[in-house]
Order: structure tokens, then sequence, then C-alpha cells
């Protein structure tokens, strides 16, 4: 019977813990306001895209996809050289070798610099890893997956948050 009563009690006190886990979560959302992003990425209208190096594949693949990708989203204007920009988009596709008890891995990863041309600051950075494959075909579908990945972080990053609606 004393056994039943510690289970029933620990069952209240396990319940109780869980039950109080999204509610701390809500009111630690609401205490971390949301960073700014830097206004430069918001306000910019003319971007350079550099090709930063590709240490695997085609050598222009990341870049041209980017490119592409930034050229039929249309929100930057895109210019042959830095200094008509506001922005420089430096896109890199590298691959690191990791060791994990004596076997060897890699990582392959899109990153994308955003450098504002006026301070030459880093205002941000997004990766995107690139799940590796056997076969080609899967190779290019995640590369393509990934790519796609990085032009969405783009688009969410660039684009300024809705003005707060009061409620009524």
């Amino acid at each position: 019977m004393l056994r039943i009563v510690k289970f029933g009690m620990f069952c209240v006190a396990l319940a109780t813990a869980f039950g109080s886990v999204p509610a701390l979560k809500a009111q630690q959302a609401k205490e971390t306001p949301t960073a700014p992003v830097p206004a430069q990425i918001i306000t910019a209208k003319k971007v350079f895209i550099s090709n930063a190096g590709n240490l695997m594949g085609e050598p222009f693949q990341p870049y041209d996809q980017f490119y592409a990708a930034m050229k039929r989203w249309g929100r930057y204007e895109l210019v042959a050289a830095p200094a008509d920009a506001d922005l420089v988009f430096e896109i890199r596709f590298s691959a690191l070798a990791l060791e994990d008890n004596k076997e060897f891995a890699v990582n392959l990863q899109l990153e994308l610099a955003i450098l504002d041309v006026q301070t030459h600051f880093r205002l941000w950075t997004l990766t995107e890893y690139v799940e590796n494959a056997r076969l080609e075909s899967n190779r290019n579908k995640n590369f393509n997956h990934a790519m796609a990945n990085l032009v969405e972080d783009v688009k969410k990053l660039a684009t300024p948050p809705a003005p707060d609606v009061p409620n009524k």
C-alpha cells in the first residue's frame, strides 16, 4: 500500500514538472526579446555576389546556383562590382574533415557571409549543411536542397518583420 502511495506521489510530481515546462518556455519566450537584424540587410537595394571558394565538384556551381536564385527572387539588384553594391553576399562551399574515434567523416556545408560594403564588417553568416551521399544523383539532390534552404534563410532574414497590430 505504501508503495502505491509513493508511486502515486511520484506520478503527481512528474505530471506537475512536465506540466510546468510549456509555461516556463512561454515565459522565457516572452522575456527574451528578438534581436534586430542589421538594418543594412533590410534596407539594401544592391548586392554584389562574391565566390569565396568551392573545395568540391564544379568550381562555379554554388556561385552560379546562388546567383540565379537571387536573380529570380528579385529582392536585390545584382551588380557587377562591389563598389556599386550596398552589401556583399560571399558564398562558399566547403568540406570539413572530422575525426571521431579514428573514423573520418566529411562535413559538407554552404556558407553565406553578408558583408557591409562601407564598413567591411561581416553582418551575418548563414550556414546550411549538405548531407553527404554515395551516389552522385543523391549528392546533387542534397546540394540542391541545402541551396534552397540557404536562399530561404536569406529571404527570411531580409524580409522586415510585420509591424505589431494592437488588439482591439
